[in-house]
């Protein structure tokens, strides 16, 4: 991602009863990207997005968001950012669409315009028909689509949502990852706390992994995963109708490349950049049959198992 970096921490700390819960966490989120935080219950998740939010004061550090100290300047912070908590509260005598409504007024909402955004994001989470029924009788998914719909109703430049697919069921879970995934083309920057890994790497562009506090690793998806297959190199795979052991000297000899490794059929080559065209001019000009190249894909389990096994 491009964008500027809109959301900072710098050695941000939090003790809670003696106890260190967040210890001297750098991150960097920029502008209209979906960063994920992940780390396993206990890691300091959700206290860095209270602290972001001006919900709760750090011990030491620091925190922008936006250009606004969250400590300093919490009700700034809270008029551009919208908040999904883990658990999602709402007042069960009242119906989806008064729940919201109370939420628009507060933030000086007029109500036409909260009437037309209401019904549209009722639609998008997939509660539209209930729209009218009392959210006491909503199960935990129905109120887990309401509260994205509450983060949303104010336009927020920035979405913190922490756990956002609890309580889904698996369409559910589809249909909000769809959602979020299409927020930065609304504008919205996201910060969504996870440890549902392929969740993450489904609509994230960037992550920070969380250890007892600790940033493990922060970065985009590509570089890391690059970094847990191949050092930091791009992984290509070149398949070959038949082996050809003078291939690899050939493809070695192209700028760029690092290494090349044989199984078979199959070359595996580590490069500076993504070089298959050049790779793919060296095997055809070599007489030997190309059947396909591809960049070798990764997991986040890779990222997740190289940098959180070695904290």
């Amino acid at each position: 991602m491009d964008g500027k970096i809109v959301i900072e921490t710098k050695e941000l700390t939090k003790n809670y009863d003696g106890v260190t819960v967040v210890d001297r966490l750098n991150l960097h989120i920029r502008e209209k990207e979906i960063f994920g935080l992940l780390g396993p219950n206990g890691a300091g998740k959700t206290t860095t997005i209270l602290m972001l939010l001006g919900l709760t004061e750090p011990a030491s550090g620091s925190a922008w968001v936006f250009g606004y100290n969250p400590t300093r300047e919490p009700l700034k912070v809270k008029r551009l950012a919208g908040y999904l908590p883990e658990n999602v509260g709402f007042y069960n005598n009242l119906t989806a669409r008064e729940n919201l409504m109370f939420i628009a007024e507060l933030n000086n909402i007029s109500r036409a315009e909260a009437n037309r955004k209401i019904d549209e994001l009722l639609e998008i989470v997939g509660i539209g028909e209930v729209a009218d029924s009392t959210v006491g009788k909503f199960s935990r998914g129905m109120k887990q689509r309401l509260g994205i719909a509450d983060a949303l109703i104010k336009n927020p430049k920035v979405a913190f949502l922490d756990e956002p697919t609890a309580g889904l069921d698996p369409e559910g879970i589809n249909q909000t990852l769809d959602l979020i995934a299409n927020l930065p083309q609304m504008g919205t920057t996201v910060v969504l706390s996870s440890h549902q890994l392929y969740q993450v790497q489904r609509v994230c562009h960037s992550i920070g992994i969380l250890s007892k506090g600790k940033t493990v690793v922060e970065g985009s998806l590509d570089q890391l995963g690059r970094e847990a297959l191949a050092g930091g190199n791009y992984r290509i795979e070149v398949e070959t109708a038949q082996p050809n052991p003078g291939l690899i000297d050939i493809v070695n000899k192209v700028p760029g490349v690092r290494k090349v490794e044989a199984k078979g059929n199959l070359l595996l080559v580590n490069a500076d950049s993504d070089l298959r065209a050049e790779i793919a001019k060296a095997v055809v000009q070599s007489n030997t049959p190309l059947i396909q190249m591809k960049i070798q894909e990764f997991s986040l389990d890779d990222i997740y198992m190289k940098y959180f096994k070695e904290d």
